[in-house]
């Protein structure tokens, strides 16, 4: 027996909210045994949304994108602020679920049982993420592609699609950063017929290696925000000096009911 199957179900799942933005109390091992459910159902249109501090005030700020993150299959704790707010409401959640770990974890337990697309990332990513997992893990690759950066015109977009359809993945992981990987998934959920789509953002380039990720005890300890700022000030300072202000500001306001996020 693989030892994917020796995963207990989960029979249901519960969820919170932070901000308005529903957030499912599930810890890794609960998501790969929901990903292997889906597989296994072949039932299209699910995706997984792996968030955290900047993906609630982006819906925040975007009525549109909180739509897009209320709408996925399972939105997931990536950041440790997120994990703290499900703590205070009573959730039992021991850890983050980082998006490279349940990447690299799934690929590990799995191993070869299932096929993977690698979708994202700057020019040649995707198939050096490709090779480094086949190599590492003993997957099936069943294709990679990283995009422009720029808006795909409609004839491309057409493109991509046929290509991921002709590979049939039954996981297809997408590195595209966020709001945008959500989005992605969310306006594809129903021209793909892949089982499960996973948006794990930076994974590409950690698991890469062209990225340094913060040392274990700072990402477990809601830290790596000031590890990633440093390598990246220019690109995130945004993100973490004026939306982490603003979010925690906004989380204070509701966990004192002073105001209510719908």
């Amino acid at each position: 027996m693989h030892s994917v199957n020796l995963i207990r179900r989960p029979e249901y799942t519960v969820d919170f909210r932070v901000l308005g933005i529903r957030v499912h109390a599930v810890q890794i091992p609960e998501v790969m045994a929901r990903m292997t459910d889906w597989i296994r159902d072949h039932e299209a249109g699910r995706y997984i949304a792996v968030t955290g501090m900047h993906g609630v005030m982006e819906a925040h700020r975007n009525s549109h994108f909180k739509e897009v993150l209320n709408a996925a299959s399972l939105v997931v704790s990536d950041g440790m602020p997120i994990v703290w707010l499900g703590r205070w409401q009573r959730h039992p959640l021991a850890r983050r679920v980082y998006g490279p770990e349940l990447m690299e974890t799934f690929c590990r337990t799995t191993a070869h049982e299932y096929r993977h697309f690698f979708y994202g990332g700057a020019p040649g990513v995707a198939d050096h993420l490709a090779r480094t997992m086949r190599n590492r893990y003993g997957i099936r690759v069943a294709g990679a592609y990283s995009p422009p950066f720029r808006p795909l015109t409609l004839d491309e977009d057409e493109e991509v699609v046929a290509r991921i359809q002709a590979a049939g993945p039954d996981v297809l992981w997408v590195g595209l950063s966020t709001p945008k990987q959500e989005c992605w998934m969310y306006e594809h959920r129903h021209r793909l017929t892949v089982p499960v789509m996973v948006g794990v953002g930076a994974a590409f380039d950690f698991a890469t290696g062209r990225v340094k990720q913060a040392p274990s005890w700072m990402r477990e300890h809601g830290l790596e925000w000031l590890f990633r700022l440093i390598q990246e000030p220019r690109r995130l300072w945004r993100r973490y000096l004026i939306y982490g202000s603003k979010f925690a500001w906004n989380v204070s306001l509701e966990l004192l009911n002073l105001k209510t996020f719908e």
